[in-house]
């Protein structure tokens, strides 16, 4: 430092002191010399002399990680960090250390550009094949469920058509979306959105165009029919114009048995349904949205609990809603708007159709749920109207006709005003039985010629509910047996007609909605109840045990996620079966003694009582057998 304070020395050093001098200069450089001085040429000669000096530079990957480097330049010899890791150790001039995020960004681009290549390939080569075949069922089990994509069945086995299978190569959509909102300025989601306006996207989930595809065929396939009111010729990109809810809820129902992502419906349970109390908080103005309701009120998302099932709730609002909008008036739409309507003959053809709609779906979650019907059978659902645009379709209006027939059985039999549970007395009761009956083999007769299997297993379901109240019946009654064996046969053939369940795509009866599984259940507690009780010596019963078995396995095939409430309910009814299977003494078919066996602790939810005091009795058998076991621990 004594240059410093001498700076006089920089400028006597001869050529020998070139060395000290210069290194003098450059420290005191800006400090001591001034223009034209001789420092400046002093300065000229350092810069050049650094040149031909060597540099110290660290590697290309030390830099890239900004890390210490001891790569030795002459003679060459790779740093020790290089050599640890045997990564290729080079110093090169035009190096550029990459950040994170570009680098991560330039990727993403690139995955982005080679799907969408992808994309195109398999597009050009659907359109140059031959037409392909709609998916098909080969056997008769049943399809997975959305958990165990290992556990799968021929039945349910949908081949994807090779023209859309370049979904297989598109990987997890939700983790692209998630990977495109990088901070690196780079927009992702404005990409899926515009860049190409085929994606369709809810939140973090991503439906590329062959997937959107696949699922409308799969819901139009084998859900359609079980519900036929919406339109087949109308593209996805419509339904989606029409009404977003519409257009997700059609793919959530698509969605339930989908081999290729058994994981999307559950993926996509949580956003749909924010997507409908969005839409409905914010007052709809369009039917199309009644229909979703009407779809997720008939195929709802799997849940493990009855206390978490939003369905009867949202059947009631798919009524008011409907109301709201003058679907019960389709004809005098002004009435309900405070716009100009134009009144088109298709659309008033849509509304009475989707009315229609709603009171069967309203109908059947309350015989379900066991809860009193929000239905509105009036004159548009009347066929007194002579007006075309008001007649239904021949299939819609013979299920309109058995969901009429349940309304008339649910408000004779369990609304009596005068009965705190709203039953009716036992006489009224046998006297309404048989003129129901009556009705019912009319109704029958009529739909035969339809010859149309699920509408017969509507009609099944429709008289073991009618039969299902003889458990709030007296046992003195003097036909009390041949009511009990009225309800055996009506069990028998409701579950003969669901297991036998088959069209033109096969065996359909993990498809259908959700009120079959719940006749199921309701149908299977009665063989428990029937099979445990005096009434076991009057039918056969080791047919009542196989028939009790396959039921068992048939409400297992209805689920469609692991834990949910048909594979919950499955094994109850099999843990019920085991705690029940050693009967009392059977008394002779000529004794008139009878046993309360047979009755009823839950009262209040009509035809589906049976279902929810079966699974009240084996609650209250469970905690009591953890009791007894706890207080066997407490003594030891």
């Amino acid at each position: 430092m004594g240059g410093v304070s001498h700076p006089s020395a920089s400028a006597t050093g001869g050529p020998d002191g070139v060395g000290p001098a210069r290194k003098r200069t450059v420290a005191m450089a800006g400090l001591d010399s001034s223009p034209g001085s001789v420092d400046d040429v002093e300065e000229n000669d350092l810069r050049e002399e650094k040149k031909r000096q060597p540099v110290k530079r660290a590697c290309n990957e030390c830099r890239q990680q900004k890390l210490r480097c001891d790569v030795v330049q002459d003679p060459w010899m790779d740093c020790s960090r290089c050599r640890r890791l045997k990564l290729d150790c080079k110093i090169e001039s035009n190096f550029k250390r990459v950040g994170k995020r570009s680098r991560n960004a330039e990727m993403e681009r690139e995955i982005i550009e080679l799907r969408k290549q992808i994309a195109s390939v398999q597009a050009n080569a659907a359109t140059s094949m031959p037409q392909q075949q709609p998916p098909s069922i080969q056997s008769t089990q049943h399809t997975p469920k959305q958990e165990h994509s290992s556990h799968v069945s021929p039945a349910g086995v949908y081949h994807t058509p090779s023209g859309m299978s370049s979904d297989q190569y598109m990987g997890s959509h939700e983790a692209v979306a998630s990977l495109l909102d990088l901070r690196s300025g780079f927009d992702g989601s404005n990409y899926m959105r515009n860049g190409s306006q085929h994606f369709k996207r809810i939140e973090d989930v991503v439906v590329v165009p062959e997937r959107v595809t696949e699922l409308f065929d799969l819901y139009f396939t084998f859900y359609h029919p079980f519900l036929p009111f919406l339109e087949r010729g109308q593209s996805p990109d419509e339904y989606y114009n029409t009404s977003p809810l519409l257009f997700w809820t059609i793919i959530s129902v698509g969605a339930r048995r989908y081999q290729p992502d058994t994981h999307l419906l559950n993926s996509l349970a949580g956003p749909v349904s924010r997507l409908v109390w969005s839409t409905l908080a914010d007052i709809p103005q369009s039917y199309h949205v009644v229909k979703a309701l009407c779809l997720l009120c008939t195929w709802p998302f799997p849940t493990s609990s009855t206390s978490t099932d939003p369905t009867f709730m949202l059947c009631g609002m798919m009524m008011q809603v409907a109301m709201q909008l003058g679907l019960h008036r389709p004809s005098y739409a002004q009435d309900f708007s405070k716009f100009r309507v134009e009144l088109i003959e298709e659309e008033l053809k849509d509304k009475v159709r989707t009315w229609a709609i709603c009171n069967i779906v309203a109908q059947r979650v309350a015989t379900g749920y066991g809860q009193p019907p929000s239905t509105l059978y009036d004159w548009t659902l009347s066929s007194e109207s002579l007006d075309p645009n008001y007649k239904l379709p021949e299939g819609i209006r013979a299920r309109l006709q058995i969901e009429k027939f349940c309304d008339q059985v649910t408000r004779a039999l369990y609304t009596n005003h005068r009965d705190p549970v709203g039953l009716c007395n036992d006489q009224e009761r046998s006297t309404l039985i048989s003129f129901f009956s009556r009705d019912f083999d009319e109704l029958e007769s009529q739909l035969k010629a339809q010859n149309d299997c699920i509408t017969d297993l509507y009609l099944r379901a429709a008289n073991l509910h009618l039969h299902l109240s003889v458990f709030f019946d007296d046992t003195s009654e003097k036909d009390y047996r041949d009511r009990l064996l009225s309800l055996y046969v009506a069990t028998r053939t409701f579950l003969e007609a669901a297991m036998n369940l088959e069209t033109e795509v096969g065996p359909v009866l993990s498809y259908t909605p959700y009120y079959i599984y719940q006749m199921m259940v309701a149908a299977g507690c009665t063989l428990l109840k029937l099979g445990t009780s005096f009434f076991a010596a009057h039918i056969n019963m080791d047919y009542t045990k196989a028939l009790f078995n396959r039921t068992i396995w048939a409400i297992r095939g209805v689920s469609v996620s692991s834990n949910d409430l048909p594979e919950r309910l499955a094994e109850v009814l099999a843990q019920m079966w085991r705690l029940q299977s050693t009967p009392s003494p059977k008394p002779t078919t000529e004794s008139s003694e009878m046993d309360d066996s047979l009755m009823l602790k839950v009262r209040c939810r009509m035809s589906m009582s049976l279902l929810f005091d079966s699974v009240w009795r084996w609650r209250e058998d469970a905690r009591t057998k953890d009791r007894n076991l706890e207080g066997m621990f407490t003594q030891a």
